[in-house]
């Protein structure tokens, strides 16, 4: 196991100290400038062909010259830097030494062959650990003396598992702490390269749970939950089980829309106001949204505001973005604008791509009112006797707490979006089981739950607004294999070609319905009295808690 992914070529060492020949380095080097100044000539090329409506196919000998040249630089540096599927094009080598730089999936060895021994770098400290081989210890001893950076080995080893092993160890000797608890083998390193998780040592392991079925707009539906708190699923379910036996609840995205804010600078407040103007005047509209559309099939520009503060301009636009949570599809687009408006606003100073009028991961008025990613509103009438049988309390009672504790007491607190119970709980669980960016569950789990005395008070009427859930089925840490199963397990797994962005929109109302259900259940706990005693019950652990006889 040790050995896998080792080679004996020169492309495969990577030594404690060794360093490029000089020859090397100058023509990378020589290779890199290439790329770029092809590269740059190209798009200042393209640019003023679609300037000036001239075919993109239409070429001179200079940009035949360019395109060559970045195309040979392009195979040269890949194939230097030990892209597998590159190295196999480019040099046809069948050596053995070239496919030790395959990232390849684990195959368990047939029947008749002995199980492979534990990896040395996974021997615990107690254990007698086998002596490790000779290359990996040079790499480690690399890695700890700073000779080697960490973050190359995945691309210098070619194989993620090994390179996670290599840095876990240098990681232990630098520290002199044992991570043991954290596991190391059993996980896909390849599936995370580029895109999820930079330098890893491990994985953790969180259990995830299911509540359900949560019925909602006809559905029967499971939700997944990752969760390290007691009593949180099982406070779902039973929410789950109220809205069932009611009838179900419904759903409605009212707005769908991902939102990017660059912030610029200007000479004077009076030239970011022309700006201002350009931006937010109808007429210009279609020009705008043509521009922007172009960095992706499924970016559609929605709308732009603006707001000024001195001689700085925040322009927020919002786009729709397919099943996608969209971040990087809206970036790209606001960036073709930015380009665009630069020709006629040559003095204006893109600060940043994103001035925080987005706004990303952080509570705001501006998310609250206007939305970020789906707006959605979850409802379900609790029938009197579910209200008594299955949550423990009354009608009355519940309307009365919804007042004083999630209205006027996150009023008192000066609360911003949190006029609710415990929405983030179920938000982040439920992001964390389905690879969703759990930073965002800021913004999505802004909340204002409702509650109404309905049909002469004898049955209640309960509603959550979120006006800001960002979710997506696709890219980032959807594609994960858990995370990939639990949206499987909802049906929502991947992009819809049919009707695209319905995935994500059903997503959202997935964790709507959620939020409904474990509202409801918290809800109905602390006015019965019964919070304190239900997590004793399933949130207190008694496993290093000596028994006492009397």
């Amino acid at each position: 196991m040790a050995a896998r992914g080792r080679g004996t070529g020169e492309k495969g060492r990577v030594l404690a100290g060794d360093a490029l020949p000089l020859p090397i380095r100058h023509t990378n080097l020589i290779f890199s400038a290439l790329f770029a100044a092809s590269l740059a000539y190209l798009m200042r090329r393209w640019r003023e062909k679609i300037r000036n409506s001239t075919p993109l196919h239409v070429v001179g000998i200079t940009e035949i010259f360019a395109i060559c040249g970045l195309v040979a630089s392009l195979i040269y540096l890949i194939s230097f830097f030990g892209i597998a599927f590159a190295q196999s094009v480019v040099s046809n080598s069948d050596d053995e030494e070239e496919e030790d730089f395959l990232i390849t999936a684990q195959v368990a060895p047939p029947p008749s062959k002995p199980a492979p021994k534990q990896c040395a770098l996974l021997q615990s400290a107690g254990a007698a650990p086998e002596k490790m081989p000779e290359e990996d210890e040079e790499i480690v001893a690399g890695v700890v003396a700073g000779k080697i950076p960490s973050y190359v080995l995945e691309t210098k080893l070619g194989d993620c598992r090994r390179a996670a092993g290599i840095r876990r160890e240098a990681l232990r000797r630098i520290t002199g702490r044992e991570i043991d608890g954290l596991p190391l083998d059993g996980f896909d390193y390849a599936s995370i390269l580029g895109q999820c998780c930079e330098m890893p040592v491990g994985y953790v392991q969180l259990p995830v749970g299911v509540a359900g079925p949560l019925v909602l707009d006809g559905r029967r539906l499971y939700v997944p939950m990752a969760t390290t708190e007691g009593c949180l699923i099982a406070s779902t379910n039973r929410g789950c089980k109220a809205i069932a036996e009611s009838g179900g609840a419904s759903s409605v995205v009212y707005r769908d829309g991902m939102t990017r804010a660059p912030v610029a600078r200007f000479p004077s407040a009076r030239r970011a106001a022309e700006l201002k103007c350009l931006l937010e005047n109808p007429a210009n509209f279609d020009t705008l949204s043509m521009v922007f559309n172009r960095s992706s099939r499924f970016a559609r520009l929605q709308g732009i505001k603006c707001a000024m503060a001195g001689r700085n301009l925040y322009m927020r636009f919002t786009c729709s973005t397919g099943d996608a949570m969209g971040m990087n599809m809206v970036s790209k687009g606001v960036q073709n604008v930015l380009d665009y408006l630069q020709n006629d606003f040559p003095d204006m100073d893109v600060v940043s791509i994103s001035g925080n009028f987005c706004s990303d991961k952080k509570s705001a008025a501006v998310n609250w009112i206007e939305g970020r990613g789906k707006s959605v509103v979850c409802e379900a009438v609790i029938s009197e006797e579910v209200v008594q049988k299955v949550l423990k309390t009354n009608v009355q009672s519940l309307v009365e707490l919804n007042v004083i504790k999630n209205l006027a007491g996150s009023a008192v607190a000066g609360a911003l979006g949190g006029f609710n119970a415990h929405a983030s709980n179920i938000v982040t669980a439920i992001f964390i089981a389905t690879g969703q960016d759990p930073a965002q569950n800021v913004e999505s789990s802004q909340c204002i739950t409702m509650l109404e005395a309905v049909n002469d008070g004898r049955d209640l009427h309960i509603s959550v607004t979120m006006p800001s859930i960002e979710v997506g089925t696709v890219g980032g840490g959807t594609q994960l294999a858990s995370q990939s199963a639990c949206l499987d397990l909802l049906g929502v797994k991947g992009a819809n070609r049919d009707s695209p962005g319905s995935n994500a929109r059903l997503l959202s109302a997935v964790v709507a319905g959620a939020v409904l259900a474990g509202e409801l259940s918290l809800i109905s706990a602390q006015a019965a009295g019964h919070l304190v005693q239900s997590h004793m019950k399933y949130n207190r652990s008694n496993k290093d808690v000596p028994k006492v006889s009397c």
